[in-house]
């Protein structure tokens, strides 16, 4: 197997690498576990195009909006009554419906 040592340094203001915290097994069963998890999370996506418009609606308002204060903003909008309606009318709008699989 490959070495899965990572290419480059830790995120700023991080510790460094324990390269040796895992030994081989449990480095694979990790390596294995991520690219589960990937997959998994990209048919989640993929069944639920909601996420997408829940978030980019999101986005949107930020940009639009600039709130000061970020986490009170996100945390009135997504406790907003009308947010499913609104993810409602983002799926009648939208020109594509995922099929399930």
């Amino acid at each position: 197997m490959a070495d899965r040592r990572p290419l480059v340094p830790p995120p700023y203001g991080m510790e460094g690498y324990d390269l040796g915290a895992l030994n081989q097994e449990q480095q694979n069963r990790l390596w294995n576990f991520k690219i589960n998890s990937r997959i998994a999370n990209e048919y989640y996506l993929r069944d639920h195009p909601e996420v997408e418009w829940l978030l980019s609606d999101f986005l949107r308002s930020v940009l639009l909006k600039r709130p000061e204060d970020i986490r009170e903003f996100a945390s009135e909008y997504y406790t907003d009554a009308n947010l499913p309606d609104r993810i409602q009318n983002m799926r009648k709008e939208s020109p594509v419906e995922t099929a399930p699989n």
